[in-house]
């Protein structure tokens, strides 16, 4: 969170945005989505993500930038998969395929982060997996090893 806290401070094209570290509020309400489940119906969830970049309501036009998730290749994989489930539903452009924007009025439910990044780290078998979404879709994953120091 620093390190990117540093980036993008550096960066005048960042002014007014922030990192966030298990951040679940907007606009003061808590943060939420809206994920289908069984058929027609939705379930509104709770969300906060492991770090985001995002303006805090300064920017409503592009208030949400990245969201990242991150796990050790340990946990359950329903952990996993509800870290990439969020993903895929902040990065969606709209719940309702509708985008009212009046330039003061955030969405009810969260969404329209730009890039949604999902982080796991296998110490044992010393890779690094990364999943990219964006626009409610898994877009590209990658597994790279991970190098010994020296």
């Amino acid at each position: 969170m620093l390190h990117l806290h540093d980036l993008i401070k550096e960066q005048p094209e960042y002014d007014g945005y922030f990192t966030d570290v298990e951040y679940n509020r907007n606009k003061g309400q808590i943060k939420t989505i809206m994920k289908t489940i069984m058929g027609p119906r939705e379930e509104i969830i709770r969300i906060n993500c492991d770090l985001i970049l995002h303006s805090r309501g300064l920017h409503p036009e592009q208030d949400n930038l990245i969201a990242i998730e991150m796990k050790k290749s340990n946990r359950p994989r329903e952990e996993k998969e509800k870290d990439c489930n969020r993903l895929l539903a902040l990065t969606k452009d709209s719940f309702d395929d509708i985008w009212s924007f009046d330039g003061h009025t955030l969405p009810e439910h969260v969404c329209r982060y730009i890039l949604g990044v999902y982080y796991e780290i296998n110490i044992r078998n010393q890779k690094i997996i990364i999943r990219y979404f964006q626009q409610g879709e898994e877009r590209e994953n990658y597994c790279i090893p991970i190098q010994p120091m020296k």
